[in-house]
This record gives C-alpha cells, sequence and structure tokens, in this order.
C-alpha cells in the first residue's frame, strides 16, 4: 500500500489536494510530508489549559489553513470549528473540536512518518 492510498483511508481527500497541486503527485507529497511537524508543533489544547486563548487561536488558524490546503478534510473541519468557537469566546467547545481529532491526527501523522 502507498502513503496516498492510506491517507485516502485516513480520510484526506487526496484528489481534491492534487488539483490544487495541479496534478503533480510528486509536490503534494513533498508537501504533506512536512504536515507532521507542523501538526506537532502548533499546540492547541495545552493553549486552552492554559489559558493563552489568543495562541491557541492562532496555533488552530494556522492549522485550519495547512490542513485545507492539503486537503485532510476531518482535520480542517475540526480546528475551523475550534476556530470559530474561539473567536466566540467558547474555549470549551474549541477543546471538544481539537479533542475529537487528536487520535486521527496522530494517525495521519504516523502515516506520512512512515514514508519519510
Amino acid at each position: 500500500m502507498s502513503m496516498i492510498s492510506e491517507l485516502k483511508e485516513l480520510g484526506v481527500d487526496v484528489e481534491d489536494a492534487l488539483q490544487r497541486f495541479m496534478g503533480n503527485e510528486a509536490l503534494f507529497t513533498r508537501m504533506v510530508k512536512k504536515l507532521p511537524p507542523v501538526a506537532r508543533d502548533l499546540k492547541v489544547i495545552e493553549y486552552l489549559d492554559g489559558g493563552d486563548y489568543e495562541t491557541a487561536l492562532n496555533n488552530a488558524h494556522t492549522l485550519k489553513g495547512v490542513m485545507g490546503n492539503l486537503s485532510v478534510t476531518p482535520l480542517f473541519q475540526a480546528y475551523n470549528d475550534a476556530v470559530n468557537a474561539l473567536r466566540a469566546n467558547k474555549p470549551e467547545e474549541a477543546r471538544k473540536s481539537v479533542e475529537g481529532i487528536v487520535t486521527l491526527q496522530e494517525q495521519i501523522a504516523a502515516c506520512i512518518e512512515k514514508y519519510q
């Protein structure tokens, strides 16, 4: 099985991403391999726990953009929901959105890292 096949099984809309990358699978692969460190470095829940909602919002917004550009749809939607909740001053709703996808995010990162 290939990384792309595994990503599809995890909910990544690879066809949409490839359209965005003008059909260039090598470019998509190169860009998606940058995802794991970005996802690990940009903490959201830790900043929510510390009451730093501004940093949590900034990190969630960045992750939303990254996930959207790579068509990691379930993570994009969760981070979009978290951003909207934080902008509405509802940090607990943001937490629920992010907590709901932590396992999937780890699975996607592990899949990508397997092919590094």
